[in-house]
């Protein structure tokens, strides 16, 4: 069990890492379109959660759909950046619900512990 726990404390770090690094280099590099931190992060979560699956380790469904959301919502970033297209979404408060509904369903839906 230490041996899982190590393990995935070590993923989150990586993830962490990987989470900076995306974040300065689209920062520092401002040619690339809008959304491509988006689509990196979105990768790095699900990067995390396959990699914990892959060794055993029990994964996280709130980063899963972290990662889901901001995959999609980057893509959508890009392709209207990229293409000019005019989709004009609300797209932060969008995330914002979708985080509140994940966060009650997932404590509704938790059984109870006597």
């Amino acid at each position: 069990m230490d041996d899982a726990k190590d393990l995935n404390r070590r993923y989150e770090t990586i993830g962490w890492g990987a989470f900076f690094i995306v974040w300065g280099l689209t920062s520092l590099f401002r040619f690339l379109p809008d959304g491509s931190a988006t689509v990196g992060i979105g990768v790095i979560l699900l990067g995390l959660n396959l990699a914990r699956s892959l060794k055993g380790i029990p994964t996280s469904s709130m980063t899963i759909t972290l990662g889901v959301i901001a995959l999609v919502v980057g893509i959508v970033d890009v392709a209207r950046a990229l293409f000019r297209l005019p989709i004009d979404l609300p797209l932060f408060p969008i995330l914002l619900i979708t985080i509140g509904v994940v966060w009650i369903a997932r404590e509704v839906m938790r059984p109870r512990q006597p």
